[in-house]
């Protein structure tokens, strides 16, 4: 998964999930407390309960409200019993209201000051002096002031009627008006604070913010841990590789399991890694092939120089006296610069052949008369050494190919050099013929040499490779020969192989592609 799509993901969540969570749960909250609500008011309508304050406080006190107004009628003497409005302000106080009795002008009972004792019995119960202080009773002048006259609005209010008191005490008033035994004119009020309405809706929004609190917060948290962890594992996977490379380790691997763009970078990373091991590996190959190379040349070129030292040291001391003799240390240290100069020769082309500096020069050519001319200059340097040269050349006059007449006759030279080198019979042979092979000309050079043993034939055009590691003078060599023929035929566009039998001799195959001239 992407990361922006893990982001957005994230984000839709965090917005969705808590509102779908908290729709759920004041769905669930909302019934519950609606049930609790119609239990304790008898209200049956729950829409009621929210949008109607007043018949909630009148259903609050309905029962108590019956009550009392049926002992108006039958024992208005109770209404002023002390016991049974201790009793009765009890009850009411249990559902947060109170009961105030007037006789005539004068208050015989205000349930006030038992909600007062009440608070602050509960508020020291829970360590809470400020709860306990916070409401303060009426005194009797104070809701004499504001009570209703005796009969006010025709006198019994009735179970779903009242006075709503405004200003500081915020309260429904159900009037009961009443006879005492002794003839005063009475009332009795059932006190209800607007502030004691509906506890449970209160306590419903208190637990709605928490829960809105902790689903938010857990959300939050399960999303950041989300994207945190998804983020932070490839990256500390990232800093051990970058600290593995740092101190040089190449030999690790570094996977990735996911498909964003932090594993992206991971795979992209490892592809690095990869790559600079190749390269570390290429450039440690390269510094000792340099190594053999130049401990290879530095030998081969210690043989040639000692000779031509030795010589030349005769030459001084006197010591070829004689003009066969001066004749013969002169030719010798001739043939012995040429060594030198050819080892060097090839150092040369060696270091242009890594670099891919091979000063190629490529041209058409006539395939069977580059070759004739190539043999018959071949032919007299071999025929001054003793060896016997023998050519066919089944190729058609017409055949060209587009080649560098230069190194290919390289290429020949170095075939034929090494396969001269290590000629160990008295009859000496060197084999060459050109066949047509469809879209190539092949051409195939023999010897009848010591061969190559088995094991040694994959190895041959290998840098430095050598089948033989006396290093004497005579098949001493610096290794590098047949890899640049090999490297000089594939910049062609051709390929080369050999076959060979200790014993009999080897056989060297190269192929060059046909030059075909196309017409649109």
């Amino acid at each position: 998964m992407k990361l922006k799509t893990r982001l957005v993901i994230s984000f839709c969540i965090i917005i969705v999930l808590p509102i779908a969570l908290m729709c759920g749960i004041l769905f669930g909250y909302y019934h519950l407390h609606v049930r609790t609500a119609q239990k304790t008011y008898g209200i049956e309508e729950s829409q009621t309960i929210f949008n109607n304050s007043v018949l909630v406080m009148n259903q609050y006190t309905r029962s108590d409200y019956e009550e009392m107004a049926e002992l108006a009628k039958t024992e208005p003497g109770t209404l002023v019993s002390e016991a049974y409005l201790k009793g009765k302000n009890q009850e009411l106080i249990e559902k947060r209201s109170f009961l105030i009795v007037r006789k005539g002008d004068e208050i015989i009972f205000n349930g006030d000051v038992y909600v007062q004792e009440a608070q602050e019995t509960g508020a020291q119960s829970n360590g809470d002096k400020q709860d306990a202080d916070a409401v303060l009773p009426m005194t009797d002048e104070e809701w004499n002031s504001v009570l209703p006259a005796y009969g006010y609005g025709g006198g019994e209010t009735g179970a779903d009627g009242g006075y709503y008191l405004s200003g500081e005490t915020q309260s429904l008033l159900k009037q009961i008006d009443f006879v005492t035994p002794d003839g005063q004119e009475a009332s009795a009020f059932i006190v209800t604070s607007s502030s004691s309405v509906l506890p449970e809706v209160k306590q419903l929004i208190a637990e709605i913010v928490v829960l809105v609190v902790l689903v938010l917060g857990i959300t939050a948290i399960a999303m950041t841990v989300w994207i945190y962890q998804s983020m932070t594992r490839p990256i500390r996977k990232l800093q051990k590789a970058t600290q593995n490379i740092k101190e040089g380790n190449l030999d690790f691997t570094i996977e990735s399991d996911s498909e964003d763009e932090i594993g992206e970078l991971t795979r992209n990373f490892e592809e690095m890694r990869q790559r600079l091991k190749e390269s570390t590996e290429e450039r440690v190959r390269s510094e000792q092939e340099n190594r053999v190379l130049i401990s290879n040349i530095a030998h081969d070129l210690k043989t040639p120089i000692t000779a031509v030292k030795g010589y030349a040291e005769g030459l001084v001391d006197g010591v070829a006296d004689t003009p066969e003799k001066l004749n013969r240390y002169v030719t010798t240290i001739y043939n012995k610069a040429n060594e030198m100069d050819r080892l060097i020769n090839e150092l040369t082309l060696y270091s242009n052949i890594d670099a891919n500096r091979i000063p190629y020069n490529f041209d058409k050519i006539n395939a069977k008369a580059y070759f004739d001319d190539c043999i018959e200059d071949i032919g007299i340097d071999l025929e001054t050494q003793g060896i016997k040269l023998t050519y066919e050349n089944a190729v058609d006059d017409d055949v060209q190919i587009i080649a560098d007449p230069e190194q290919i006759m390289r290429v020949i030279n170095n075939i034929i050099s090494n396969g001269v080198k290590y000629m160990d019979k008295p009859y000496k042979l060197i084999g060459i013929r050109l066949k047509d092979v469809g879209d190539f000309v092949q051409i195939e050079i023999d010897d009848n040499g010591k061969g190559i043993a088995l094991k040694d034939l994959p190895y041959i055009f290998d840098r430095f490779y050598r089948t033989d590691s006396s290093r004497n003078s005579k098949t001493g060599g610096s290794g590098i020969g047949l890899s640049i023929v090999k490297k000089i035929v594939e910049d062609h566009g051709g390929r080369i192989w050999a076959t060979s039998k200790e014993g009999v001799g080897t056989t060297m195959y190269f192929v060059l592609r046909k030059y075909v001239d196309t017409v649109l």
